[in-house]
C-alpha cells in the first residue's frame, strides 16, 4: 500500500509551474488516487491540466497505473494528450486499453491527431480500431493512414470548409455560426468548383470585413503555396519557414481538396526532424527514445559502433606499417593523437555544418562550389595558424626543431583533409540519396585519422 495523500485540496501545478509533475505531491495525489479508485479527486486533481502536462502525469506514473489513470477518467480524460508522449510510452498505453475505450477516444480527436495515435500501431491494431468507427470516420482515417509515412497526407487535418464560389458572404457566415462539427480552429474557408478542386481561400478577416452579398468568388485569393498529400513533411515544414505560413491547403494528384496543414503540425514536424538529424550525427537512430528498452537501444548503436571500430582498426594498421620509427622516436607517439585529433574536431565542424546545410536544402548545386572552396580556405588558415602553435610547442617541449616542422606541416594537411572530407562526404552521400546525417560521422572519422597518422608519420620517416 502507498501512503495515504491528502486528496480533499490536492497541489494545482499548472497554476503555479509549468510541469505540474515538479509539484511536490502532485504525482503521489494522483498515485493515491488511482490506487483507491477515487474519481473524483483524481478528476479535481487534472481538470485544469493542459493536454501536454497531462501527458507529463502519465509518463511519470508507473506503467502498470497509466491506463487505469485513462479508465477512471473516462470521458473526461482528454486523448491529445497521447500524442505528447514518446511512441514507446503511447504504444504500451494503447494496448493495455480496452478497444471500445480507444475507439471512443480517436473520436473525440481531430483526424491529424488519430491519424498520429493510429499509426504507431501494428496493422493488426490499426485494423482492430478501425472496424469499431462508423464507417465515414474510418474511410477519412484510412485514406490519410494510406498516404506515406512522414508525408503531408499523414499530417494534415481532413475538417476543414469548403463551399462554391457561388455561395455570399452572408450565407457562408450563417454556415459557420450554425453548423455543427466543424473544425474547433481554422483560419479560412476554402473555395471549390463542382469537382472539390481547389480555387482558393478566402482568409477570415477578409470574410468578417466583406459585405454580406458579395459572392466567395469575388474575393477568393488563389492559394500559392498548395502541398500535395504525398509531399515530404520536412520539405512541407520549409515551405511553412519560408513563407511565414500559418496554414496551408492539401490536394491530392488530381487537384482535389483533401485536408488543411496548421501551423501547430509544423512545429512537430520541425521538431522532430531537428531531433532526428541531431541524434544521427551522434550515430543514435532517430526514433530512439528516453522510454525505450535496453535491448532497442543496445541493438540500433551497435551497428555504428561497429563500423567505428572497423575505422579504427584502418586507423590502427596505418600506424602499424611506421613501427620502426615509433621505437626510434617515442616523442612521435607522443605527438601523433594531437594530429588527428585536431583534425577529427575540424572535419565534425565542417560536416554539421553540411549536413545541416544540406537539411535544410541551402546547399545546392548552384553553391556546393562556393562553399567548398570557403571550407577549404577555412581549413587551410587553420592548419597554419594551429601549425605554428604546435610546432613552437613542440620546440619548447622536445628541442627538436625538426620535429616541430614535421607536426607543422602534418598538421596543415590533415585540417585540410578534414575541411575536404567534411563537406564533400555529406555531398556524395546526398548525391547518392544516402542520409549524410546518419553515414557522415564514421567516414569523415575515418579520413581524418588515417590522412593524420599517415601524413604525421610518413612526413615524419622521410624526413628523419
Amino acid at each position: 500500500m502507498r501512503e495515504e495523500t491528502d486528496l480533499a485540496a490536492p497541489p494545482r501545478g499548472p497554476e503555479h509551474d509549468a510541469d505540474p509533475t515538479e509539484t511536490p505531491g502532485f504525482v503521489e495525489a494522483a498515485l493515491g488516487a488511482i490506487e483507491t479508485r477515487d474519481v473524483e479527486a483524481l478528476k479535481a486533481l487534472v481538470a485544469d491540466l493542459h493536454e501536454s502536462d497531462l501527458a507529463r502525469l502519465l509518463e511519470a506514473l508507473p506503467p502498470a497505473d497509466r491506463p487505469q489513470l485513462i479508465e477512471l477518467l473516462g470521458s473526461d480524460f482528454d486523448f491529445a494528450a497521447l500524442t505528447e508522449l514518446d511512441e514507446t510510452v503511447r504504444v504500451q498505453i494503447l494496448e493495455e486499453l480496452p478497444t471500445q475505450t480507444v475507439v471512443d477516444g480517436v473520436r473525440e480527436l481531430e483526424s491529424d491527431d488519430a491519424v498520429y495515435i493510429l499509426e504507431d500501431l501494428d496493422d493488426a491494431g490499426k485494423q482492430e480500431i478501425l472496424a469499431h468507427l462508423p464507417i465515414p470516420e474510418r474511410a477519412a482515417l484510412q485514406r490519410s493512414l494510406d498516404y506515406p509515412e512522414e508525408s503531408a497526407g499523414r499530417r494534415m487535418q481532413t475538417e476543414f470548409i469548403a463551399l462554391p464560389p457561388f455561395w455570399t458572404v452572408g450565407q457562408t457566415l450563417d454556415y459557420v455560426g450554425e453548423t455543427e462539427g466543424l473544425p474547433e480552429t481554422f483560419f479560412e474557408v476554402f473555395v471549390v468548383d463542382p469537382t472539390y478542386r481547389l480555387t482558393g481561400s478566402v482568409p477570415l478577416d477578409r470574410l468578417l470585413r466583406t459585405k454580406r452579398g458579395v459572392k466567395l468568388g469575388e474575393v477568393v485569393t488563389p492559394d500559392r503555396h498548395v502541398v500535395n498529400a504525398t509531399d515530404d513533411q520536412e520539405d512541407v515544414a520549409r515551405v511553412f519557414e519560408r513563407y511565414n505560413l500559418i496554414s496551408s491547403p492539401v490536394v491530392d494528384d488530381a487537384g482535389r481538396l483533401v485536408g488543411v496543414l496548421t501551423i501547430d503540425d509544423i512545429v512537430d514536424v520541425i521538431q522532430e526532424e531537428a531531433d532526428e538529424d541531431l541524434k544521427a550525427l551522434g550515430g543514435v537512430a532517430g526514433d530512439e527514445e528516453l522510454s525505450d528498452s535496453f535491448w532497442y537501444i543496445a541493438r540500433s548503436r551497435f551497428s555504428w559502433l561497429l563500423l567505428n571500430l572497423i575505422a579504427a582498426n584502418l586507423a590502427s594498421f596505418v600506424i602499424s606499417l611506421f613501427e620502426g620509427e615509433l621505437e626510434r622516436m617515442v616523442a612521435l607517439a607522443v605527438l601523433m593523437p594531437i594530429v588527428a585529433s585536431q583534425g577529427g574536431n575540424a572535419g565534425t565542424q565542417t560536416m554539421t555544418v553540411a549536413v545541416r546545410a544540406l537539411a535544410t536544402r541551402e546547399l545546392r548545386a548552384s553553391n556546393a562550389r562556393r562553399v567548398v572552396a570557403r571550407e577549404l580556405l577555412v581549413g587551410l588558415f587553420n592548419g597554419v595558424v594551429f601549425a605554428v602553435i604546435m610546432a613552437v610547442v613542440v620546440f619548447a617541449r622536445f628541442g627538436i626543431a625538426d620535429l616541430g616542422f614535421v607536426i607543422a606541416l602534418a598538421m596543415i594537411i590533415n585540417l585540410l583533409a578534414a575541411a575536404f572530407g567534411g563537406i564533400m562526404i555529406p555531398l556524395a552521400l546526398d548525391r547518392l540519396k544516402v542520409d549524410p546525417a546518419v553515414s557522415s560521422g564514421p567516414f569523415v572519422t575515418t579520413v581524418t585519422d588515417v590522412v593524420g597518422f599517415f601524413a604525421f608519420l610518413g612526413i615524419a620517416s622521410l624526413w628523419f
